[in-house]
Order: C-alpha cells, then sequence, then structure tokens
C-alpha cells in the first residue's frame, strides 16, 4: 500500500493485495420448447458479481496509476452492483486515503473490516492507514490480525509494516522482530533490509548493518539516504576502498544533496 509523503524506502512496504473474483452467468434460462424464462435470483446475483468485479479491476489499475478520484469512481461503480462487496470498500479507502481524505477513508475501512472481518489484506491495509494517521498503537493489532491467518498470501509485506509502525513507537527492539521476521518472508525486501540496517548501526552492530544494505544495494537502487548509510557503515569499519567506490556514487547520482554537501566536509556524525 503507497502513501504519498511517505519515504521511499517505505513506500515500497504499500502496494495493495485485493482478491478478484469472477462469477460467469447466464442472463436467461431455456424451457424445452426454446422460450425464455425470467432471470432467476441466483443469475441475477452472479451478473451483479461479474460488473462488480470487472469494476473493482478498473480501479485497482487506476489505483496502480495514482488515478484516484477516477479509483473512487470505479469502486462506487462496484458498490452499485453489489453493495455489500467488502474488497470495494477497502479500494475505495485506499484511494481515499492517498487523496487525504481520511474521514471517507476509516469509514469505508470500517465497513469493508465489518463485511469481511477475517481477510488479511484488508486489516493489513486499515493498519496502515493508522500508522500513517498517527495512531500508530492501533495500527499493531491489525497487523497482528493479518499475519496471524494462515491463509495470508503477504505475510511479509505485515510483519514489514508492523516494523515500520514499531520505529514510529520508538520500539526497536519490537522493530526488529517484526523486521526479522519479515526477512525470512522477504530476504530482499529493500524497505525490510534497510530498516534493519538503520537499527543495527544506531546499535553499533556494523557488521550487521553492512550485510543488510549490501542485500539491499543487491536487489534495487539505494535513495540517497540508505547510501549515505552505507558509507557512514564503511567508514566505521574501516573499508576506505568500498567507501570512496560509494561516495563516488553519492556524488555522481546526488550531487546537488545535503548528504553530499556532508560527506564533503566530512560530517558523519551529523
Amino acid at each position: 500500500m503507497r502513501k504519498r509523503g511517505q519515504n521511499s524506502v517505505i513506500a515500497l512496504l504499500l502496494a495493495p493485495a485485493l482478491l478478484l473474483t469472477g462469477c460467469a452467468s447466464s442472463k436467461t434460462d431455456k424451457t424445452a420448447t426454446g422460450d425464455s424464462m425470467p432471470l432467476s435470483h441466483v443469475s441475477v446475483q452472479a451478473d451483479a458479481q461479474k460488473r462488480a468485479d470487472i469494476r473493482l479491476q478498473l480501479a485497482v489499475g487506476y489505483y496502480e496509476q495514482s488515478q484516484f478520484a477516477v479509483t473512487v469512481e470505479e469502486a462506487g461503480l462496484a458498490l452499485q452492483a453489489v453493495p455489500d462487496f467488502a474488497e470495494a470498500y477497502g479500494m475505495r479507502a485506499l484511494a481515499f486515503m492517498e487523496m487525504g481524505r481520511s474521514r471517507q477513508a476509516e469509514a469505508d475501512f470500517r465497513q469493508a473490516l465489518n463485511l469481511a472481518p477475517g481477510n488479511p489484506d484488508l486489516a493489513n491495509n486499515y493498519g496502515w492507514f493508522l500508522c500513517n494517521d498517527g495512531r500508530a498503537a492501533e495500527a499493531i493489532p491489525y497487523f497482528e490480525a493479518a499475519i496471524a491467518q494462515p491463509t495470508y498470501r503477504s505475510p511479509g509485506k505485515a510483519l514489514a509494516n508492523a516494523g515500520a509502525c514499531s520505529l514510529k513507537l520508538q520500539d526497536a527492539e519490537a522493530a526488529e522482530r517484526y523486521f526479522s521476521r519479515a526477512f525470512r518472508y522477504e530476504p530482499a525486501s529493500l524497505a525490510t533490509n534497510v530498516n534493519l540496517t538503520k537499527i543495527y548501526f544506531e546499535r553499533r552492530e556494523f557488521e550487521r548493518a553492512r550485510f543488510h544494505i549490501g542485500l539491499a544495494a543487491k536487489n534495487d537502487v539505494l535513495n540517497v539516504d540508505a547510501l549515505w548509510l552505507a558509507i557512514k557503515i564503511e567508514r566505521k569499519l574501516g573499508n576506505q576502498s568500498a567507501e570512496n567506490e560509494l561516495a563516488a556514487q553519492l556524488r555522481r547520482r546526488y550531487p546537488s544533496s545535503s548528504e553530499y554537501a556532508a560527506y564533503q566536509r566530512g560530517a558523519f556524525d551529523e
């Protein structure tokens, strides 16, 4: 799930996971003589669900393109077809969150969870909403609920989100536990590795920090904050050649950054 204004490392934790269900239906039943019969109640429901699924798929596509107003419209059309469609409420809630419409987002998240209380994707997304709405302590139980579901396909995301919220609560020990568990599910995750790097750097466990920033750099391009952290780790470990190589990357990719300015004046502990 994404959140505007978040650091790009954290933003990567924000992709949504929605289950879309498609139902095939027949619009008429035929008698033995070939005459058309009125649509049965079951057929009407199946047709409505099929239309709602299509609208929800469109909503997901627009969300991924950051067209949040259109996402809201498409999710609303899905709900017109199927008023108790929990995933449509959840999708619209994500779009409202991105638009800064917190009241509408919360209402839709709560309605979605009321309709599907055991849905781990909805629990994870609502937890992330709460975390970024200044209610990190309230968010943790929703992440835990998502993680506890044995059918949840993305436990690493909920664990990483719980770690990020624990950092907001200034609980580094809980954050390490969550990120370490997330690492076991998604060892290539940029966000998880960078956050573990930060935790171990603060503890002066520089070899462990180096291990995780190395994994992050191997699987993705480091942003300026992570690259500066990598430089400081190599400096602490006395690896001058590695430090110089990373500093060359910092100069090449982020020449106007405050981090490069700090490197030039030797301000490694600011």
